[in-house]
């Protein structure tokens, strides 16, 4: 788990300067590699690679980056860990690649894999979460690639024929010269779901890699192509074959148990993040499996009844014997909240960020690697939106008047955060014509405009990414756990947890994440055990109730998260809220509109996340000096 950089700018390179401005970037991001840095400074290419390095598989100097290729060509520097790294390497040996190995490290596996077999093919053999970015001095060429499901992060962007890309934003930013003005269209994005997906970024002119992407660029054309090397199968019925439960939940058992297994490899200490769900339970009931000793660590927020997970996980802890730490969150975290808004690069509505940051800074203490749950609520259908969707389709049946009439009235009379308020406006006429219904959103279209100074000036066209769900076939299941799987999943969930995470120099692990469990959770699994009427990630808890204790409660979903709307009613959280949102001079946000919202929440509406999600995106502009 590492961090990189690079730029191409044969404008005006210049070996010192490169070097100097290459140095200034990489330490921006020193806490996602403490253990070692290194630079590649190509004059005749005008071109500068970073790196800083977190050991975790050979700590030796044969994992030193940027690697060259035993054959000279290829320069590499890479994020992440290649879980069948092993396997390839037989694989290279058998296919008749006679190289003498440095060392053990996977990214030496990788680029051997990427001089042998090229860029589309290697891809289609990794199993691991990784952002890299490729040199290819005789073709002169830039490639990047990103997994699967979007664990690991790459920013980049082109402009007046160059190109720099880093592993976060902030390393951009390091150049005083690079541009820092809003991209408006990414902040509807951000209002209306608490994230810029896909390609989007915060920051006009920058862009992501989107997940299952790559990447080419030419240094003599500068040509750039963008293709996508995998999307998940499509699920399709077939009405003659009977649905074999017990062959999919021996399926899923196998492949869980491989994927934690090959995920608990390291050269350093590995843990497990262990909410007391059903999702970080089943990790640990796989890890116990294939090591003798494994440690677990939850947070607990004391006299918060809910919020505190603390004994559901002891529950699992005792049961498997795992060592098991537990951290006490403090009564306030306000003064994490401008750290964190500057480490998160593009801020995310996910107050989570707050207990996930807490806890892997506990585990760090401890160990350098954990393993998590994420992905369980997108795949296998875990999320309470999702029987909502049902109930939609029931109630189509109601008269086309009497649902426009319940939508006109929750949009124009029901104010933001009443109960229930998305969920009516969504019933409108042919609200399942073009895609889901939203109703998992933080602001809807009207509330935007008013919040924004001159909001007829902006286009709100955040509505567009729920339409593009209507390409998919399938149920609206199917296409409500994919639009979660592309977008929420890989633009807020795994974000929270990378820079939460790598902010405590520790790496994070999804063996949820595996490919191939993603490919069977999409191609396999039917709606009907993902969620029905009356409940959710049905497949996954009959898995549970085959190997977890049966005191524990499988209906509970909580996961790591913090009582927002408890310490918004404490004086200290108010005030902050307030002096940031209210007093801000260079706000851009309509006062009168955001005292409405704030209003709402003392009156117990829930608008706690909004303002969260307003006083997040200040910070951020404060803290990088982002324009209008």
């Amino acid at each position: 788990m590492c961090g990189f950089v690079g730029f191409w700018n044969p404008r005006d390179f210049n070996a010192d300067d490169a070097r100097s401005l290459i140095k200034r970037m990489t330490d921006t991001i020193i806490h996602r590699g403490p253990d070692d840095e290194g630079y590649y400074i190509d004059n005749d290419a005008a071109l500068a690679l970073g790196f800083r390095r977190l050991s975790i598989i050979d700590l030796s100097e044969a994992g030193h980056q940027p690697m060259h290729s035993h054959c000279g060509r290829y320069v590499i520097v890479f994020n992440g860990e290649i879980y069948n790294h092993r396997e390839l390497r037989r694989e290279l040996e058998q296919s008749g690649c006679r190289i003498e190995w440095r060392g053990h490290s996977d990214t030496e596996t990788l680029i051997t894999c990427l001089a042998e077999w090229g860029l589309e093919k290697t891809l289609t053999k990794l199993n691991g979460m990784f952002a890299f970015v490729l040199y290819d001095k005789s073709a002169r060429k830039l490639f990047m690639a990103r997994d699967r499901a979007g664990e690991k992060p790459l920013f980049y962007s082109i402009r007046e024929r160059s190109i720099c890309f880093a592993s976060e934003l902030k390393a951009l930013m390091a150049n005083p010269s690079f541009p820092r003005k809003i991209d408006k269209e990414s902040l509807d994005y951000y209002l209306a779901y608490g994230y810029t997906p896909g390609d989007r970024c915060m920051l006009k002119g920058v862009n992501k890699l989107p997940p299952a992407h790559a990447l080419e660029f030419s240094l003599e054309t500068q040509d750039i192509k963008v293709w996508r090397y995998w999307e998940p199968p499509l699920y399709q019925e077939d009405a003659n074959k009977k649905v074999d439960e017990n062959e999919l939940l021996e399926e899923l058992e196998s492949l869980l148990e491989d994927s934690v297994k090959r995920q608990m490899e390291a050269d350093v200490p590995v843990g497990i993040l262990l909410s007391g769900g059903v999702d970080s339970s089943l990790v640990t009931a796989m890890a116990v499996r294939s090591h003798k000793k494994v440690k677990t660590f939850t947070i607990g927020f004391p006299g918060y009844g809910k919020y505190d997970e603390s004994e559901h996980a002891r529950l699992i802890a005792n049961h498997f014997g795992t060592e098991h730490i537990e951290l006490e969150a403090p009564q306030t975290s306000l003064e994490l909240l401008p750290d964190l808004a500057r480490q998160f690069d593009e801020p995310i509505v996910d107050s989570s960020m707050i207990p996930t940051y807490l806890v892997s800074n506990l585990i760090k203490q401890h160990c350098t690697v954990a393993l998590g749950g994420d992905g369980g609520d997108e795949l296998f259908g875990g999320y309470q939106h999702y029987d909502r969707f049902l109930r939609i389709q029931h109630l189509l049946k109601l008269p086309d008047f009497v649902r426009s009439t319940t939508a006109f009235i929750s949009g124009k009379l029901l104010p933001i955060g009443f109960k229930g308020r998305n969920w009516m406006g969504s019933l409108g006429n042919n609200c399942l014509s073009n895609g889901l219904p939203l109703i998992v959103s933080h602001m809807d279209c009207l509330t935007r405009q008013e919040l924004l100074k001159n909001g007829t000036k902006w286009q709100t066209k955040a509505e567009k990414i729920q339409k593009q769900t209507a390409m998919y076939a399938g149920d609206i299941i199917q296409q409500a756990t994919r639009m979660d799987f592309e977008h929420f999943l890989s633009s807020d969930i795994l974000v929270k947890v990378d820079r939460a995470s790598m902010l405590n120099s520790l790496e994070v692990r999804a063996p949820l994440l595996d490919y191939r469990l993603i490919e069977f959770a999409f191609g396999k699994v039917p709606s009907l055990l993902k969620t029905s009427a009356s409940d959710r990630k049905v497949l996954l808890k009959k898995l549970t109730a085959k190997l977890l204790p049966k005191e524990f409660d499988q209906q509970r979903k909580q996961g790591f998260s913090i009582p927002l709307t408890s310490w918004l009613k404490e004086k200290q959280w108010q005030d902050f809220f307030q002096n940031t949102l209210l007093d801000s001079e260079d706000s851009f946000f309509n006062t009168k509109a955001v005292q409405k919202i704030f209003n709402g929440q003392l009156k117990g509406y829930a608008n706690s996340e909004r303002l969260f999600a307003l006083v997040l995106l200040l910070l951020w502009r404060k803290e990088y000096i982002i324009f209008e």
